[in-house]
């Protein structure tokens, strides 16, 4: 693989850091990097391949200047940006709302099937951490048996809203356990608090409509009946969540963990005694895998299948889009 020119919006952000290390950690061939923000972070320093560089601004950087570009952005700012970085001809990886909400714009899973990627579209979206978790598990047991229905309760930390989302609940969590009250009596805090995503707010990136459409496109499954709620828990990083699944046929959590222990990207993690299960915090921290525990057979006899799933939500994202750019260089640019 030949170096590429690499430029990487929302450098300061959750995802961006974590890409960027995801980038150095996997040697990734850079030639050239470019880590972008907004005019607010310029004179911030970003890290990459034990070199701190300097955060340029975005609405000045002339695309033409990179290969690829990283949008780790919400969805308002890759919708601004990204018509400039295609008409430069830059190949972009997506990582917001902007494009996996568009289904004229491929959604991308490497691990699973990497073939639109060796096609080179100039524009593809990486699934949001959760619809990850989910087909990294689903799309082997639909191999295996079938999948006919998936319900799923989603428990995002604060980091899947972002670094500012993470630093309220720091600072709320601090005020509380001090005796202080809240600074702002109009805002709904969020410290010791768990709330369902407002299903009806359109600028909301964990609606679990959009991720249950979005585990239909990469599974390739349009039809298949996907029901997912979100809970925003007052935790920091990793995310889990509690899946039922009802197979094409009935499958025992033996046979489950098998297909499971030999599916890319997937850790099955089962102990015996208490506590003998995967948590978000620790066993899924800092890693790009999936965790999975708790692989038991629903009580109906309906081929039913629950499991326990955990992952670090930020580290998986970007790992997810440094595969695609992976694939990428497979051939020429």
């Amino acid at each position: 693989m030949s170096p590429r020119r690499i430029a990487v919006v929302g450098a300061t952000g959750l995802v961006g850091t974590a890409l960027l290390e995801c980038l150095a950690a996997r040697a990734f061939p850079v030639a050239e990097l470019w880590p972008l923000a907004s005019s607010g972070s310029l004179g911030r320093l970003a890290s990459f391949g034990g070199r701190e560089r300097a955060v340029l601004e975005l609405e000045r950087f002339d695309f033409e200047r990179c290969e690829i570009a990283f949008f780790c952005t919400p969805g308002a700012v890759a919708r601004a940006h990204l018509p400039r970085a295609q008409a430069a001809h830059c190949q972009v990886i997506d990582l917001s709302e902007a494009s996996r909400s568009d289904e004229t714009v491929p959604l991308l899973i490497p691990a699973l099937d990497d073939t639109t990627a060796r096609a080179s579209p100039l524009r593809i979206a990486s699934p949001c951490a959760a619809t990850l978790q989910l087909a990294h598990l689903l799309h082997p047991l639909s191999a295996a048996c079938g999948i006919e229905r998936v319900s799923v309760t989603v428990l995002a930390p604060a980091s899947a809203a972002g670094r500012e989302a993470v630093e309220t609940l720091a600072r709320e969590s601090i005020a509380a356990l001090s005796g202080r009250g809240a600074d702002d009596e109009n805002v709904t805090p969020v410290a010791f608090r768990c709330s369902p995503v407002d299903e009806h707010a359109a600028e909301e990136p964990l609606r679990g409509a959009l991720i249950a459409r979005e585990l239909q496109r990469v599974l390739v499954q349009p039809q298949l009946s996907v029901r997912v709620s979100v809970v925003r828990v007052p935790v920091f990083y990793g995310q889990a969540m509690e899946v039922a699944l009802r197979l094409g046929k009935p499958v025992g959590a033996a046979a489950a963990r098998d297909v499971l222990r030999s599916a890319p990207g997937v850790a099955v993690l089962e102990l015996p005694g208490a506590g003998g299960y995967p948590t978000a915090a620790h066993e899924a921290a800092n890693r790009d895998t999936v965790c999975v525990g708790r692989i038991r057979e629903d009580l109906a006899p309906d081929a039913g299948l629950n499991l326990w799933v955990a992952a670090d939500n930020v580290r998986t994202g970007a790992a997810n889009a440094v595969e695609i750019a992976e694939a990428l260089v497979q051939r020429p640019i």
